[in-house]
């Protein structure tokens, strides 16, 4: 950049100093709409905050961005629902925010843009914004590549550019015309390579022997009706089966109050720990994870930790969710790795005991499980970037086009 001329004032507008130069550092509007996007903005604002300590982030978000300083208007919960059926129930509240979030971002308008994940929320959004000239980024690609290709027409309108977690989806976004970047996963530079077990199982107050299931049903509300019973039910058949398990659940604030009422109907108060939030901590402590489908799951693979994915929703949601579906996978680590490397069992197929025999076949196979471990150790390394180096400088380049 060529260096300014100096000025009349005391001090020259060259010898601005970085502190200084903060004074105009950007503002950025964000929108993260579940536990899962909340904590991938939390990392993309470090290297934003990194770059700009001045930094000015508002919108709707969770703890981890608010952890950050982020200003969240509306809380990222208010976006957690997923499925055709589950959202309809919902429909009018969100389109409410989304109008509202959009009349305020035209009327006092952002430098920049980023939708994180919730693409069904945020690609209308941020075509309306790009529109009426505002730079708009999306961080995370919509799983065009998995299903609902027709949605990459709607990206390459909507979104000036694309930061990508997977490598390969940067040059499949390419042959559309779409922008984008390669950022890496920016848990795969958090979660560490070689987890202490121990030490997850002395915070959780855990048995440091014998075998640990974590539950993870989810972060929604959906998932919580739909999932979590048939998880109980297969912690109870679990237990049947060898009765020194112990089992432990992550839940997310608002939906505490709930799981811990399913747990005491399910009479496994005694043997299945909640816990709030903490889902890192369980899967390091875990010998084996039983998990919804969803961002978790590759979490699961960064903790390499053997896991059986499940999922069930509404039947009409799953009728037009699996007539959309490109792929013979639906877990991400199966994805990734373009094999079953880990079992999946969905809608009908999530029986409490189809669950409970596959989590237990994990338990009873270590040769299994270790050949998992090195897997999922490739992937790691594969998915290691300076995530929120490459993410800001990307950043920073839309901004100065």
């Amino acid at each position: 950049m060529a260096a300014l001329p100096p000025t009349s004032a005391a001090g020259s507008a060259a010898a601005i100093s970085p502190t200084e130069a903060d004074l105009a550092a950007p503002t950025v509007a964000m929108v993260a709409g579940e536990t899962s996007g909340d904590l991938l903005a939390g990392l993309l604002l470090d290297g934003l905050l990194a770059r700009w300590t001045k930094l000015t982030a508002q919108g709707i978000g969770g703890p981890q961005m608010a952890r950050r300083g982020f200003s969240a208007w509306w809380p990222s919960e208010k976006l957690a629902v997923r499925g055709y059926i589950e959202v309809l129930r919902h429909y009018r509240e969100i389109i409410g925010i989304r109008k509202q979030l959009q009349q305020r971002l035209l009327a006092d308008a952002p430098d920049v843009f980023i939708g994180v994940d919730a693409p069904d929320f945020n690609l209308d959004l941020e075509l309306a914004l790009k529109t009426q000239g505002i730079k708009t980024v999306h961080f995370v690609c919509p799983s065009v590549w998995a299903w609902r290709a027709e949605r990459l027409e709607k990206i390459r309108r909507s979104v000036d550019h694309v930061l990508c977690i997977f490598p390969f989806e940067v040059d499949l976004l390419a042959r559309h015309g779409i922008a984008a970047t390669y950022v890496g996963h920016p848990l795969a530079n958090v979660i560490p390579m070689a987890p202490d077990r121990r030490a997850a199982r002395l915070a959780l107050g855990l048995p440091l022997q014998g075998s640990v299931v974590a539950l993870l049903p989810g972060s929604r509300a959906s998932e919580i009706h739909y999932i979590l019973p048939r998880f109980l039910q297969a912690a109870r058949r679990m237990l049947d089966q060898d009765a020194s398990l112990s089992f432990v659940l992550p839940a997310v604030p608002a939906l505490k109050p709930a799981i811990v009422q399913a747990v005491e109907q399910a009479g496994l108060t005694k043997v299945v720990q909640v816990v709030d939030g903490q889902s890192h901590t369980v899967l390091a402590a875990c010998d084996v994870t039983l998990i919804a489908s969803g961002t978790a799951t590759l979490e699961a693979a960064l903790f390499k930790r053997p896991m059986v994915i499940a999922y069930n929703m509404h039947r009409l949601s799953w009728w037009i969710m699996r007539r959309k579906k490109l792929q013979r996978w639906v877990g991400l680590p199966n994805i990734l790795c373009e094999d079953f490397v880990v079992p999946e069992f969905l809608q009908d197929a999530a029986t409490p005991q189809a669950l409970a025999d596959a989590t237990l076949q994990w338990l009873g196979s270590p040769e299994k499980s270790q050949a998992l471990e090195q897997r999922f150790s490739a992937l790691h390394a594969q998915l290691q970037r300076d995530t929120s180096q490459l993410a800001a400088d990307a950043i920073e380049k839309i901004l100065q086009a």
